[in-house]
């Protein structure tokens, strides 16, 4: 039979109407799981706006890189640091100053925010450091182990107890038996390095971290004995932030891959 050419013409247009729809609906679906296996670094995965991160000294380096990695993933986002002696912060958070995030050199401090319910949730640990002996370039003093900081001919800088690296020397102090003169001791393993850098110390005790961002200003003299003293790092939001999605998203990024892999490169170790 043969149709009139007015229906052969509905039919092309009806056949039209539904290519174009499959069409649409293959291009959504394709469009959707294209997005969906994207690297996270190619989309905003965080919501815009300012935090501020409260970290220990020995984090300057590889947090400010993570600050700056982090941002560019996540564009509309800014994070500020603030660093200096956990303990030092600690007092500031107490105090009242304006924190989203924080990130200490060990749980004792830690534990202190965590007490006063000034943390939100647990904090998460994400990576671990121990010490090593900074000494000037060429090793004046002829620094060879731990026992001969014990001497008085050698001028030694140490960090002050109440921070996490003064705690560590206390630590292995009191597991060799070797009691350090200590000609200084100073609020953050950053003074510690820069006394050591410009020849006003023969040594200082710093993180393995701290002597390998130094370059060549200092040398690193290993020691077995630091072992005694492994320090963890935990990380945890504020209970004040008015940034929480922010604040979670950057610790989710610093304890995830990226994370982990610039704290791994800088010479940190697994939490």
């Amino acid at each position: 039979m043969t149709l009139p050419v007015r229906s052969f013409a509905a039919l092309f247009m009806a056949a039209a109407v539904i290519m174009g729809a499959a069409a649409c609906s293959s291009s959504s679906n394709g469009s959707s799981a294209s997005v969906g296996n994207a690297p996270s670094s190619s989309a905003t995965t965080a919501p815009g706006g300012t935090i501020i991160v409260f970290a220990a000294a020995s984090l300057k380096a590889t947090f400010t890189k993570l600050g700056t990695e982090f941002q560019a993933a996540n564009p509309g986002t800014t994070v500020t640091f603030s660093f200096a002696g956990s303990s030092d912060l600690v007092t500031q958070i107490t105090g009242g100053a304006p924190a989203d995030v924080f990130a200490s050199a060990d749980t004792k401090n830690m534990t202190k925010l965590t007490d006063a319910k000034l943390i939100s949730g647990t904090p998460v640990n994400f990576a671990t450091n121990v010490l090593e002996i900074a000494v000037p370039p060429g090793n004046p003093a002829g620094v060879k182990t731990f026992a001969d900081l014990g001497k008085s001919s050698i001028k030694t800088v140490i960090c002050a107890v109440a921070v996490p690296c003064g705690a560590a020397t206390a630590t292995i102090e009191t597991a060799t038996g070797v009691t350090i003169p200590a000609v200084s001791q100073e609020s953050s393993v950053t003074d510690v390095l820069g006394k050591v850098s410009s020849g006003e110390a023969d040594a200082g005790l710093v993180y393995v971290t701290d002597v390998k961002g130094a370059g060549t200003s200092v040398t690193g003299v290993p020691f077995a004995e630091s072992s005694t003293a492994v320090n963890t790092y935990p990380i945890g939001a504020l209970a004040s932030t008015k940034s929480s999605a922010l604040s979670q998203a950057f610790i989710a990024f610093v304890t995830g891959s990226t994370g982990q892999g610039v704290l791994s490169d800088a010479g940190f170790g697994k939490p």
